[in-house]
């Protein structure tokens, strides 16, 4: 089986490191092209209006500077030659569920994969800093659990088109209560606003951030997933269309 490992943190993130160490477990024609550096929130963002360099970094391993779906499509067309089997996304650091998923890289890029055809699957850890003293701690489930999880997403039937999203608790990985294939939620808050600042010479420079709160968990739910330490997996899909809203609007044209 031909590999891709991608993500949106950069091809130095340590995640990667997690997801490439997994998809060696399962293959040895495994290939890495990821961002130069961090590229968190640029969903399916293609670059078309700068060019693309690309630089190999080591033996099948490449950086480019682009978004993650630049580094799926500069993968197919230009570093591997023909195009691989599976593509894995991540391990993002910090979870991707919910409202999230709309803008993370890391769903992003398997996506753009999905759509070309080819097989994807997201990987996401969430984290706490409460009770964890070093950045090592947050990667315990997803370092113990993805191989195993990966294995076993692999021997269901995945439909042509469709991503998988998975997203680790925030949890150790003993403490994972198994696994829940499960919808998206939606979070009772999800703001975004921006952060004024002064820089030393007196001008304003802003940072978006985010507000969120989760509200209700429904157990069937990612959000739900990851309240009962259960590793979330959600089958996504590029078709955006609200079905439900398709009859009433055009019933209300018709008139």
């Amino acid at each position: 089986m031909r590999i891709l490992v991608t993500n949106d943190d950069g091809i130095d993130a340590p995640g990667l490191a997690i997801l490439e160490e997994a998809a060696r477990s399962i293959s040895d024609d495994v290939w890495v092209v990821a961002p130069a550096t961090e590229q968190s929130g640029q969903s399916q963002a293609l670059t078309l209006a700068d060019p693309l360099r690309i630089a190999q970094v080591g033996e099948r391993r490449y950086a480019v500077d682009g978004t993650p779906a630049d580094c799926v499509t500069m993968a197919l067309h230009v570093a591997m030659g023909r195009a691989p089997d599976l593509v894995l996304s991540g391990i993002n650091k910090g979870f991707n569920i919910a409202d999230d998923m709309a803008y993370s890289g890391t769903v992003g890029a398997a996506l753009h994969a999905a759509t070309a055809g080819i097989r994807a699957i997201a990987f996401s850890q969430a984290y706490s800093r409460l009770g964890q003293e070093d950045e090592e701690d947050i990667w315990d489930a997803s370092r113990v659990h993805c191989a195993e999880t990966l294995r076993t997403l692999l021997a269901v039937e995945q439909p042509r088109g469709t991503a998988l999203n998975v997203n680790f608790p925030p949890v150790p990985a003993a403490s994972v209560a198994g696994m829940a294939v499960v919808s998206q939620g939606m979070r009772s808050v999800h703001d975004i606003y921006v952060d004024d600042r002064i820089d030393a010479r007196g001008n304003p420079y802003y940072w978006v951030r985010f507000r969120r709160e989760a509200g209700d968990a429904p157990a069937e739910t990612d959000l739900g997933a990851m309240a009962a330490h259960r590793i979330a997996v959600t089958p996504l899909r590029a078709d955006l269309t609200d079905t439900a809203a398709l009859a009433p609007l055009a019933a209300a044209l018709s008139r």
